[in-house]
């Protein structure tokens, strides 16, 4: 018995100095680097992780909080990972600016290799000749102002047609699923424009995207603590990623092979002079599997790149928009004072009950374009931007940050710095850019205000999105007043976040649509 004890005691002893060792190694080796950031304790083996989104509290908010304690620039340990965190204006400006190209490139993820073809998408990409390509191809043949206008057409008749379904559905004394209808929006805009029709009524790629935001922004044990990487394969999240990776393969595989048999079809009318396919009518699709086919690049650009820069292209241009857009929407009901100013300015053009706003008619609306920046403001859809990657040693204000050290900036907070925005952080105040303000962008050049990101990484497709959130947001007004059925006050509306890659509202937009009529 005394000897049971006695090598139990040893056992907790032994147990006691290895996890003191290990707490000491651990320490040592984040402050290896003498002129290193602040950083709060660490626990061994797992770091700072335990102090990313405690208690259920999301990771930028939880992020926030411990820069607040340790400084706008802030060394955390994910794992055996050190990541810098960048939660101000000047320290954002030092990273995407100044030192630009240090921080170029992108850090590996098991999600974004699964899901996007082993990084041969552009957002994922490592920086170097294969993204500087791809990137070009996106902005030429998608992106660009020429191209955005080009697709005007579509925006205008697929925002005319989300009007009439919710005239259908408040006609029939039904509520009105806000998200179910700007998701429908922005999926088919983007899927005409990039795959040549509509998908969404097939139901598979809405489905897709939605599961893709969650798992893509899910914690992959193996990335931080590679010896660990069994816990993802025994919770399920391998199999899942593998699953939905196949799962989109299939449906890009069908979309390249119709575009196949689509351009085989021409060529053999074309040979019997019976068909002239314009070049103005062909789809981005089209475009690459035209570059492909005459090898114009200085790499083959093959299939699954295809499909990666597709996917790519997609889930950035539905998902990201339709967030936002559901984000302002929840802000304009939640505030009847900002929408009816916004219903006076858009209601200041007159149009017929069956006519909506065109592009033409949003040029002067100013209170339309600082609505949209607040709700980016205090909603970007990626509260943490995408993460960068060090591929030197550099000097940040003074601090050494080492070589393979990742990045994340927290927008989020950034675009509630009170350095920035000194009135009312918390509160949706379009005024603010019709002020102070009025002449801050979000094109990368205010680094107090990047929901899209700044420098070389910056999202491609700015003028895509706001475009399409103008036209929506402008005809919605326009055409409805909006309020909530059951009594439920406006002051009430639950703002819980989603957690994922794309910060959601938690529970689905829904409100009642009152038909307008000038009259």
């Amino acid at each position: 018995m005394a000897e049971l004890i006695n090598n139990e005691t040893l056992s907790l002893v032994l147990v006691a100095v290895f996890l003191i060792l290990l707490y000491k190694w651990s320490s040592s080796t984040s402050s290896s680097t003498k002129n290193s950031p602040p950083s709060p304790p660490k626990l061994p083996i797992i770091g700072n992780l335990h102090q990313l989104g405690a208690r259920g509290t999301p990771p930028h908010r939880a992020l926030q909080a411990l820069s607040r304690v340790h400084g706008p620039l802030m060394l955390l340990h994910f794992g055996s990972v050190p990541v810098l965190v960048v939660s101000s204006a000047e320290a954002a400006r030092e990273i995407m600016k100044t030192h630009d190209l240090a921080f170029a490139s992108r850090p590996k993820s098991t999600a974004f290799e699964k899901l996007l073809y082993n990084y041969k998408d552009v957002a994922t990409a490592p920086y170097g000749d294969y993204w500087r390509q791809v990137k070009s191809i996106c902005v030429l043949n998608l992106l660009s102002a020429k191209k955005v206008r080009s697709f005007r057409g579509v925006r205008e008749e697929e925002t005319r047609s989300m009007i009439n379904k919710i005239k259908e559905t408040s006609q029939r004394g039904g509520v009105v699923n806000v998200r179910k209808m700007l998701m429908t929006l922005t999926n088919d805009v983007v899927s005409r424009a990039a795959l040549g029709r509509k998908y969404h009524d097939d139901g598979e790629f809405k489905e897709l995207s939605t599961e893709f935001t969650e798992l893509a922004g899910s914690l992959h044990v193996g990335d931080l603590i590679p010896w660990l990487g069994w816990l993802s394969r025994l919770g399920g999240l391998d199999a899942k990623l593998v699953s939905l990776a196949k799962r989109y393969d299939e449906f890009l595989d069908t979309v390249l092979q119709e575009h196949i048999d689509k351009t085989s079809d021409t060529s053999s009318r074309n040979d019997q002079g019976l068909d002239d396919q314009n070049e103005d009518n062909k789809d981005f699709v089209d475009v690459l599997l035209e570059i492909q086919r005459q090898n114009l690049l200085n790499f083959p650009l093959d299939r699954v790149s295809i499909k990666g820069v597709v996917l790519d292209m997609f889930l950035a241009g539905t998902d990201t928009t339709s967030t936002l857009l559901e984000w302002a929407m929840a802000e304009i009901l939640k505030h009847p004072r900002v929408m009816s100013k916004l219903q006076k300015e858009v209601r200041g053009v007159i149009k017929g009950e069956e006519e909506i706003l065109t592009e033409d008619d949003l040029v002067d609306m100013h209170y339309l374009k600082a609505v949209i920046k607040e709700a980016l403001r205090l909603h970007p859809p990626f509260t943490l931007l995408l993460p960068k990657m060090s591929t030197q040693d550099v000097k940040i204000n003074g601090y050494d940050i080492k070589a393979n050290t990742q990045v994340l900036v927290n927008a989020w907070q950034i675009g509630r710095d009170p350095e920035s925005f000194n009135d009312k952080l918390e509160e949706f105040e379009p005024e603010r850019f019709l002020e102070d303000n009025s002449g801050l962008s979000y094109k990368g050049t205010d680094f107090q205000f990047i929901p899209f990101g700044a420098g070389r990484r910056i999202c491609p497709g700015i003028q895509f999105a706001t475009t399409v959130n103008e036209i929506a947001l402008a005809n919605l007004l326009h055409k409805f007043d909006w309020t909530f059925s059951g009594g439920v006050r406006n002051e009430d509306l639950d703002m819980t976040e989603s957690s994922g890659l794309t910060i959601h509202k938690k529970y689905p937009l829904k409100a009642v649509a009152i038909p307008y009529s000038s009259a």
